[in-house]
């Protein structure tokens, strides 16, 4: 599968007064349960970065590595947390797990993700920490990983390290697709891009995995500590709340993911990579695969938090359709 230009369409529309105002353009896609397209709107086949969406395979691969952790922070090594106290507790106990610290971390330095978390944090004259950025559960674990296996640590992020090459290998297998770039997440990791149809079938998976395997304690971990994979102000977090079985996950430039027990997945990408749109999408989409629209309310009724957008962000979902 070679990049190309998606060809991206109209997504989401801000309404004022009943006349579209702005507009998302993105690409979306459902699935049934067997892997097969429900919906689907713009170009999901177009090879894309899924970000920090691809969190619950990267902490699976882990799993079936050696990755031995309790569900909570099991969770957190999916997360892209939001820098709250839990979460910067979390990745030190992870470390302590494999007789690590904070200094053996190589994601960047950074403040919470949260905005009240991070005002808090500068008031009190913290400085920036790589345990406070929000991919730090995921370095902490694969550092462990790669000390329970003997591997190297200072390389840890190098996409020729075997916990790298494992990420690659369950990447592809569940996705049904090859991987077709290797590049440089924000964080430092490598990030390897795929269709975000093959994103949709491997959340998929991940979400319907059998008893037992990596893949369904990942899944587990994440529907009883949602906290732990976001943060007590994420919308991600409301999501798995809401819906019973579900797990989510949002990433970076506009990306999320979210699939139920029986393997029903969507995902979906706003082309202009904010977030505005990108939690109400995946919200609209899921009552697309059948969730119940009350569950969702919470989501798909607080998207848009600014004073001047009155009729809100609504889904064209008339479009999600194939």
């Amino acid at each position: 599968m070679e990049p190309r230009a998606p060809r991206h369409e109209p997504l989401a529309y801000v309404m004022r007064a009943g006349m579209a105002e702005s507009v998302h353009y993105g690409s979306a896609v459902v699935l049934d349960a067997d892997g097969s397209i429900r919906y689907a709107v713009g170009d999901p086949d177009a090879v894309m970065y899924p970000r920090s969406a691809v969190k619950p395979i990267q902490a699976s691969a882990m799993v079936g590595c050696g990755l031995d952790l309790p569900a909570d922070l099991l969770a957190l090594a999916a997360s892209s947390h939001s820098g709250e106290q839990c979460h910067v507790d979390g990745v030190l106990r992870i470390l302590a797990t494999g007789s690590l610290s904070e200094d053996d971390l190589r994601n960047p330095i950074g403040y919470p993700l949260d905005t009240a978390v991070r005002d808090k944090w500068l008031a009190a004259g913290r400085p920036p920490s790589r345990l406070a950025q929000n991919c730090s559960g995921k370095h902490a674990a694969m550092l462990v990983t790669a000390r329970r296996n003997d591997w190297s640590l200072d390389d840890y992020r190098d996409p020729e390290h075997p916990v790298q090459r494992e990420i690659a290998s369950l990447l592809a297998e569940v996705s049904g697709e090859k991987i077709a770039k290797v590049a440089v997440d924000g964080c430092g990791a490598p990030l390897f891009a795929l269709s975000l149809t093959g994103l949709a079938r491997a959340i998929g998976a991940v979400a319907s995995a059998a008893d037992g395997s990596p893949m369904a304690a990942v899944a587990e971990s994440i529907r009883e500590n949602p906290m732990q994979l976001g943060g007590s102000a994420r919308p991600v977090t409301e999501l798995i709340r809401a819906v019973p079985g579900l797990i989510a996950k949002d990433g970076a430039e506009g990306v999320e993911v979210a699939a139920l027990p029986d393997g029903t997945a969507v995902a979906i990408k706003v082309a202009d990579g904010t977030s505005r749109a990108r939690d109400v999408v995946c919200a609209a989409a899921l009552a697309l695969a059948g969730v119940d629209t009350a569950a969702l309310a919470p989501v798909l009724d607080g998207a848009d938090g600014s004073d001047d957008v009155t009729d809100g962000l609504r889904l064209a979902s008339a479009l999600i359709k194939r």
